[in-house]
């Protein structure tokens, strides 16, 4: 029975006490959901199990949809339950709120006890910006990011984080906060570990018109019922929510079916498949050669779904990923280094696994333009650690914590990232490719398993800097020239001593590099956080500048890194 809530909060003790959002945990779903392109609609039926992970006996469990969908029924074994739906702001949701229903159980559910309930509700998916343009994104960027919908001629919907079209429960979060959004999905998904999730989609199609109904889990084949005028195109998914944001789409795609990839575009986007798939396999080779093929079964393919907007931002979860096939190049090209790399080396670590990812479009980038384009796109990521480190800012800023413990978001990518470049200009490309071909993924069951797979290789005691970078959260180094000092040797030419100076709380090994009247040396220095460290190097004539970091490491600070040196006087 549904109330009205006025009447629900008089007749109830639940609006007097707290309400515990995150009290129960859905560790099961099982929906059948209709999809209806011509109405843009969404009809879900099914149950939902939660499991109290509070620490004393609960009655109300939260449950979320998008503020587009409305409850229209819950139940427990049959019988009415008291409930009552409210608008919940949160951008959780691409509208900006969530429509909440409030249940209030018969019985207290003890700490660790679950309650299964049959639920359903059903509403518009339409494409919308709202929490977006609300924190002053323009509109066509807007638009670009939050791309999800059920419409005639494009449907794709991504769910924690973008669109709730399933049940979640959690605290609001907001845009205007930094990553804070990243975080909460993040904890979401850890919540969710060990749930699961069976969905039976079901897309009411033109039975002129086949159409694709695919989903980024383990899906059964499709099937077709043609009824009138319309079609039922079916399939049934099995997800683990607690690893990817549940995504489905269904269009009139068609598909382009290749050893190592499966491609669904838009007709007209025939030959832009072609290209990935060509872009695919061009990098293949080079992510074997740097990491190797860690796949279960070489069945494993890379999916691939057609965005109909050349400037939408693309979207990766497992194996999918939607991209607009209409980009250049240069921008296939990385899609495909980084999709690739994530299917062939899979961990239960998003540090390693999105690390990695980011650091082959890297050494691409490297390997096609050179080490300049390399070092350039290593600083178009640097802003982003930056501001996390200045907390004041609360819009741009957030405390990111230890890389070992994040799940995703940018700041994870690009941390990682700069991780793994790091470590191979310290232990050399190919030892780090004699570590990582000796990964296995269902070893990994300590922090520190990866740690010691590379120093068995690097034949080097690597603890400072995964405490630094991994571990623990220090921040960012920040490095400056203290001093350079060169002398005349007896036998001819120059020992020039540097010191520098971290003023960061992270250590780093970081390049040195002397300007001399005639070329230029260089080496490598470990310069712990709040310390300083001297090097000394053989120069043939006398150094002109100094320079510290070439851009290989982040650091709060890149403005400290030059140092004039004073003539001699002979």
């Amino acid at each position: 029975m549904k109330f009205l809530a006025v009447l629900f909060l008089i007749s109830t003790p639940v609006g007097l006490r707290a309400l515990d959002r995150e009290a129960f945990t859905p560790t099961r779903y099982d929906l059948n959901v209709q999809i209806e392109p011509q109405q843009e609609r969404l009809g879900v039926r099914g149950t939902i199990t939660v499991r109290n992970d509070s620490s004393g006996p609960q009655r109300d469990v939260t449950l979320q949809i998008s503020s587009s969908l409305n409850w229209s029924s819950i139940t427990l074994a049959g019988k009415s339950v008291e409930w009552l739906t409210q608008s919940y702001i949160s951008d959780m949701d691409h509208t900006g709120a969530l429509s909440e229903a409030i249940v209030v159980l018969p019985q207290p559910v003890a700490p660790n006890e679950t309650v299964e309930l049959e639920i359903g509700y059903e509403g518009v998916i339409q494409q919308d910006i709202t929490r977006l343009a609300r924190i002053g994104v323009p509109e066509a960027d807007a638009r670009r990011s939050d791309w999800d919908q059920i419409s005639p001629a494009f449907t794709a919907v991504r769910g924690m984080g973008y669109v709730a079209w399933y049940p979640i429960a959690t605290e609001a979060v907001s845009l205007s906060a930094g990553e804070e959004l990243a975080d909460r999905v993040a904890r979401w998904r850890e919540r969710e570990a060990r749930s699961e999730m069976k969905v039976r989609f079901t897309g009411i199609v033109a039975a002129d018109r086949p159409s694709k109904l695919v989903c980024n889990g383990a899906r059964a084949p499709l099937s077709y019922e043609e009824t009138g005028r319309t079609s039922e195109v079916v399939t049934e998914c099995s997800f683990l929510p607690g690893r990817d944001a549940p995504v489905f789409a269904l269009g009139h795609f068609e598909i382009l079916d290749r050893p190592l990839s499966t491609i669904l575009h838009l007709p007209e986007h025939g030959s832009q498949a072609q290209d990935y798939a060509s872009a695919l396999d061009e990098v293949r080779p080079l992510v074997e050669k740097w990491f190797g093929d860690h796949r279960e079964g070489t069945e494993a393919k890379a999916e691939v779904v057609d965005l109909p907007d050349p400037q939408a931002a693309a979207y990766e979860s497992e194996n999918m990923l939607f991209l607009p096939l209409a980009g250049g190049d240069t921008r296939l090209l990385l899609s495909a280094a980084r999709q690739v790399t994530r299917m062939f080396f899979p961990s239960p670590r998003p540090w390693i696994q999105e690390g990695l990812a980011g650091y082959a479009q890297l050494r691409l980038i490297e390997a096609k333009e050179g080490r300049t384009a390399a070092l350039a796109y290593l600083e178009s990521h640097r802003g982003a650690l930056v501001r996390s480190q200045k907390t004041g800012d609360r819009v741009e800023a957030v405390e990111s914590g230890p890389l070992i413990h994040q799940a995703g978001g940018l700041l994870l990518s690009a941390k990682a990232m700069y991780v793994w470049q790091m470590l191979s200009q310290m232990i050399g490309d190919g030892a780090l490719a004699a570590a990582l071909a000796n990964y296995k993924a269902a070893e990994d069951r300590s922090p520190n398993y990866m740690q010691k797979v590379i120093e068995a290789e690097a034949h080097r005691d690597l603890q400072w800097f995964f405490e630094d970078w991994v571990y623990q959260d220090r921040g960012l180094p920040d490095f400056r020239i203290a001093s350079v000092y060169p002398g005349a040797l007896a036998s001819g030419g120059y020992m020039v001593t540097v010191t520098l100076e971290n003023l960061g709380e992270a250590g780093a090994e970081v390049p040195v590099t002397l300007r001399l009247e005639a070329g230029e040396a260089s080496a490598r220095l470990v310069v712990p956080g709040k310390s300083t460290s001297s090097i000394r190097i053989q120069t043939a004539s006398p150094p002109v500048s100094a320079e510290v970091n070439d851009g290989s490491v982040p650091e709060s600070d890149m403005t400290n890194n030059q140092y004039k040196v004073e003539p001699l006087h002979h």
